[in-house]
């Protein structure tokens, strides 16, 4: 299966060696272009891709906004039948180093993933794949920033009633799952391990969400980094 993706940046340069180094690859076609984030979520509606390369820091409309209005935009209706040409695009947040408030705005929208600029082509490609088949992408060169960012938010008394359930409230297999998930294993891996089927698998991610109140993959794994490094 050919994997549609759209990219987005104010910058023409970074796009074209966006979609010189995607087309390399046999089973990625970049189906379509946008400078800024208004064009982006027009582009999105219109073309459906299954990936969305996202600058988060774009004049006028910013990623983020762009990242959210995309997600919510194209999700199926609770009362419309689920077909997969009406699937939400997944939207990986593209970021320089100093980008971290940026990055965790960019995944409360919807984002599952983020890479900075300077990752190495085949690392984008990959993360590409990956992104499709439903895993998120983490770029090591800001996720741990971020995960200094999120435990200095932690470390504030939160307003009363705001405080997220942690890890404790995950039942053994659970645990395992989320443990998983955040190593990189697909569903169809995590299965495997754990003799399961691949909806159990998809079931269970879904209760561990909202079990922690995330809203992705992406959000579990850096909650799940979080408490390692605790």
């Amino acid at each position: 299966m050919t994997i549609r993706v759209l990219l987005v940046d104010d910058d023409p340069l970074v796009r074209a060696g966006l979609r010189l180094m995607l087309r390399s690859a046999p089973d990625i076609d970049v189906i379509g272009e946008a400078a800024d984030g208004a064009a982006a979520i027009t582009a999105a509606a219109e073309l459906v891709p299954d990936v969305v390369l996202m600058d988060i820091r774009m004049p006028g409309t910013d990623g983020v906004t762009a990242t959210a209005a995309i997600t919510a935009a194209l999700a199926p209706a609770t009362a419309a039948p689920v077909t997969p040409a009406k699937t939400a695009p997944r939207v990986v947040a593209l970021t320089t180093f100093d980008a971290d408030e940026l990055v965790r705005q960019a995944i409360t929208a919807g984002a599952v993933g983020y890479l900075v600029k300077d990752t190495p082509p085949a690392e984008i490609i990959s993360a590409v794949r990956a992104v499709a088949a439903g895993q998120g992408v983490l770029s090591p060169a800001v996720t741990g920033p971020l995960l200094e960012q999120m435990r200095g938010a932690a470390a504030a008394p939160p307003p009363a009633g705001a405080s997220k359930p942690g890890l404790d409230v995950l039942t053994e297999r659970e645990r395992a799952v989320a443990l998983a998930v955040t190593d990189g294993a697909t569903n169809a891996e995590i299965a495997r391990q754990l003799y399961v089927s691949a909806a159990t698998v998809k079931a269970t991610i879904s209760r561990i969400l909202a079990k922690l109140e995330l809203d992705n993959r992406v959000q579990l794994a850096v909650v799940v980094r979080s408490s390692r490094r605790n």
